[in-house]
């Protein structure tokens, strides 16, 4: 799905000029993309549901203050991922063990190696099934603290530049760069202290 910035700001404008339609066309836009998102830290339906109609209410009530300095899209996985790790704080849980969704694990082929800029893990056994490589990288990733995770997520799935992932964790792009290179140390050494047998594909 191609985000559409400039469409987007319209119809920001709209909404804040009191155009409800335009602000639903926001939420109609993005909110299949915030369900993915807020699967990564959940997987009950209930939670997910009420975690991503909190997210869209909170853009709502706080559209006043988006800068326009950075896309929409953004802006709301910002509030979407905050929203997500207070709602597990509230129940108690350690976002670091939050569970990731099979259907949305992060394919083998799409996560990148030891480079921070370049270059791809690769799948550890391309002769896997598909929902074997998804429950191994569920697994891994699951291991992985949530500064970590997050930056992963932003970077393979929702596969945001460096800018716009500083943008959504206020943070540097130095500073991504560094988080995501080692995310993707961590990502391998859990892989091969989990799964010792794909060593030979993490060395060819």
């Amino acid at each position: 799905m191609e985000l559409a910035p400039k469409d987007d700001l319209r119809l920001v404008r709209e909404s804040l000029a009191g155009n409800q339609l335009s602000f639903q066309l926001l939420v109609e836009r993005y909110e299949t993309r915030m369900f993915a998102l807020v699967r990564h830290y959940t997987r009950n339906p209930v939670e997910i549901e009420d975690i991503v109609q909190d997210t869209f209410l909170k853009a709502f009530t706080r559209l006043p203050t988006f800068q326009e300095q950075s896309s929409f899209y953004t802006w709301l996985c910002r509030i979407a991922i905050n929203t997500a790790l207070d709602f597990q704080k509230r129940l108690g849980r350690n976002p670091v063990r939050a569970v990731e969704d099979p259907e949305l694990a992060l394919s083998p082929d799409r996560i990148e190696g030891s480079q921070p800029t370049s270059g791809r893990i690769p799948a550890p056994d391309a002769r896997l099934e598909r929902d074997e490589v998804a429950r191994i990288t569920q697994g891994v990733l699951g291991e992985l603290p949530e500064i970590f995770r997050t930056v992963l997520v932003l970077r393979e799935f929702e596969e945001l530049s460096y800018q716009d992932i500083a943008d959504v964790l206020g943070i540097s792009i130095g500073t991504v760069e560094s988080r995501l290179f080692r995310a993707r140390v961590r990502f391998k050494e859990r892989l091969m202290a989990l799964h010792p047998e794909f060593g030979e594909d993490w060395t060819s």
